[in-house]
């Protein structure tokens, strides 16, 4: 599993020009789904994200001590089987992807993982399958942070100096 984390003043999902989730301030989540992933990669994945520090504190003034769950904030979750596509020659690729019929319901298991982990309310998602536009707002552009994790080989992470899950 591959996720693209990015912190947002807000966020929003278009699917034919009309507005299908929205949120204010928290994370856009952009998953990516492997064909070989399990549930138990999803429970790392929901278990990471939820928890990573990548707000201040206001209260302290201390950068990346608070988590989006410590904030109140809000997660947009958006379906991205692109995050598997590699080059052959000029043309993208993407069979490591789940396949659609599989990828969907896993999918939405994802989704209801972090409703149940933190909050229905709070937890947004687009249309799987859909053509979406994607839209965010940030409020510290230079203090965005981008994180691409690739869950297959989380042992291989979990070694490396300065990786989240330590």
């Amino acid at each position: 599993m591959r996720a693209v984390v990015q912190r947002v003043l807000s966020a929003s999902v278009e699917v034919e020009g009309r507005v299908v989730s929205a949120i204010g301030p928290g994370l856009l989540v952009l998953v990516g789904v492997h064909e070989a992933d399990t549930d138990s990669d999803a429970d790392y994945i929901c278990r990471k994200v939820l928890n990573m520090r990548l707000f201040p504190n206001e209260k302290t003034g201390k950068a990346w001590d608070q988590s989006v769950m410590q904030r109140s904030f809000e997660v947009l979750l958006v379906s991205q089987f692109t995050l598997y596509g590699i080059l052959k020659g000029n043309k993208p690729d993407f069979h490591v992807a789940m396949p659609p019929a599989k990828a969907k319901p896993f999918y939405a298991s994802l989704v209801e993982k972090f409703q149940r982990s933190y909050s229905s309310d709070s937890v947004k998602d687009g249309i799987f399958g859909a053509m979406m536009k994607v839209c965010l707002s940030e409020k510290y552009v230079v203090l965005s942070l981008h994180v691409v994790w690739s869950f297959q080989n989380k042992s291989y992470f979990e070694s490396l100096p300065g990786f989240f899950g330590k």
